[in-house]
């Protein structure tokens, strides 16, 4: 494989796994030069960067591919509602809002009328 089919974290993991074989004192897979190796100042990754851009590291990468489905898709099932089930939910509903309106007491135009006139008389005195 050329190092352009690696991903980031793949190349990584190689780059990682020869130097650490090379900081264990494996052998090194290119001929490279005393005087270079001085300039890298013997760093086991910098060494494990020119194998790998050489091309010359036996590390092969599996990339294990998704399984292919050969079903057909099918649709959920909807359920449908009949026209007697909606209107007796909404009946139900309107019974439930009927009795919480009958304990808060819904406000009557009546009402604020009264209260309004009876704010109007308190400021008059």
């Amino acid at each position: 494989m050329k190092q352009d089919e690696f991903t980031k974290y793949e190349r990584a993991r190689i780059l990682g796994a020869r130097a650490l074989q090379i900081a264990m004192n494996a052998p090194l897979l290119i001929k490279i030069s005393e005087e270079d190796l001085e300039k890298i100042k013997f760093d086991s990754l910098k060494i494990a960067e020119v194998e790998f851009e050489s091309n010359i590291l036996p590390i092969s990468i599996k990339k294990p591919f998704p399984h292919k489905k050969e079903e057909k898709l099918k649709r959920p099932k909807e359920v449908q509602i009949s026209d007697k089930k909606i209107e007796e939910k909404e009946a139900k509903e309107e019974e439930e809002i009927t009795k919480e309106g009958e304990i808060m007491e819904l406000a009557k135009p009546e009402d604020e009328a009264e209260e309004e006139t009876q704010k109007e008389a308190e400021r008059e005195e």
